[in-house]
């Protein structure tokens, strides 16, 4: 008899390498960075003022940015518009075909259109571009023929090179919507930098998932006031364990007659001070003075990279004003929130 051969598992193994398939999306990888590469050399050569003038008729604007466009050319338009909002330019999308029945009401003289087409022919766009015209809506447009109906009408035309696609037919916009992409996010880029948009107005606009949790300050999960544990200098050590027990925070802030932070009790203290007259001590020959402390308005994920990089790691902490506690910060808080 034959000896039994061990049978392969071909859920589990691992494909041939195909070595053909790699080659086409390096390929395909090559092809888009070289049109990047002569996005950023036209801008250099001829396409400055223009990107120059797009973004100052938009800074200009006292409405909206509305970016139009059809096709693969509308979805690029639909997330350059999320970008724009997000990042303090408001801007809403309008589908092109839409605008044709009754969207164009969304158009305001105070309004600024981008409008986004490779060819600048695009039919679905002849009603809204003639909108722009008559009620003098500033226009700016994403085209790559300076010459066509689009980039002919436009106050603002950024015309783009003829690059290869990266389809093998080359029919696929690929290329040509990578660049209509990067150009966009260059000027809403450009608008964040000249408004001086911060990290504190990006996360008025981005309250939720982990962009948000990103951006929490401390003062934003902290606990405050009655939540505090605390105690006056003076007070005995029997009110402070009280106080320590009944706000688990296993610690308890010290404040003078003033409100300013004095010290801490921790458990750490408790050990060291064990003795029969612990209770009736009083908290300043206690405590530990000067302890560690964050301001308010860190953010949460640095207030955690301090309390971790303590010669002994802390886990609850106190944020103070002026001097004084204004509320207090465990490690839970901080890994709730989603910060980490």
């Amino acid at each position: 008899m034959g000896t039994a051969q061990p049978q392969t598992n071909s859920a589990t193994a691992a494909p041939p390498r195909d070595d053909r398939l790699r080659a086409q999306v390096l390929r395909t990888l090559a092809i888009e960075a070289k049109g990047l590469a002569a996005l950023s050399a036209a801008i250099e050569a001829q396409l400055g003022d223009a990107v120059e003038n797009a973004i100052g008729l938009i800074e200009g604007a006292r409405g909206r940015v509305i970016v139009t466009g059809m096709g693969k050319s509308g979805h690029i338009g639909r997330k350059l518009a999320a970008t724009f909002a997000s990042t303090g330019t408001p801007a809403l999308f309008l589908h092109a075909a839409e605008a044709s029945h009754g969207d164009l009401g969304m158009v305001t003289p105070d309004d600024v259109l981008l409008a986004i087409s490779w060819s600048g022919e695009t039919a679905e766009l002849g009603d809204i571009v003639h909108y722009t015209r008559r009620f003098a809506v500033p226009l700016v447009a994403i085209t790559s023929s300076a010459e066509s109906t689009l980039g002919r009408a436009a106050n603002v035309a950024l015309v783009l090179p003829r690059v290869e696609e990266a389809c093998p037919n080359g029919l696929a916009p690929t290329t040509s919507t990578l660049m209509q992409l990067a150009i966009g996010d260059a000027l809403a880029v450009a608008l964040l930098e000249r408004r001086g948009f911060s990290a504190s107005d990006f996360r008025v606009f981005h309250p939720g998932g982990k962009l948000g949790a990103r951006l929490l300050k401390v003062a934003d999960i902290m606990h405050q006031e009655a939540e505090m544990p605390l105690a006056r200098l003076g007070t005995p050590m029997s009110e402070v364990l009280i106080e320590i027990t009944g706000k688990r925070f296993g610690c308890c802030g010290v404040v003078d007659g003033s409100g300013a932070l004095a010290g801490i009790v921790t458990d750490g203290d408790l050990r060291r001070h064990m003795s029969d007259a612990l209770l009736v001590t009083p908290v300043e020959k206690v405590m530990t003075s000067s302890p560690f402390v964050v301001d308010p308005q860190e953010l949460a994920s640095a207030a955690l990279g301090l309390m971790n990089r303590r010669p002994v790691p802390i886990t609850v902490v106190f944020a103070v004003a002026d001097g004084k506690p204004v509320g207090i910060l465990h490690i839970h808080d901080i890994l709730r929130a989603g910060v980490v």
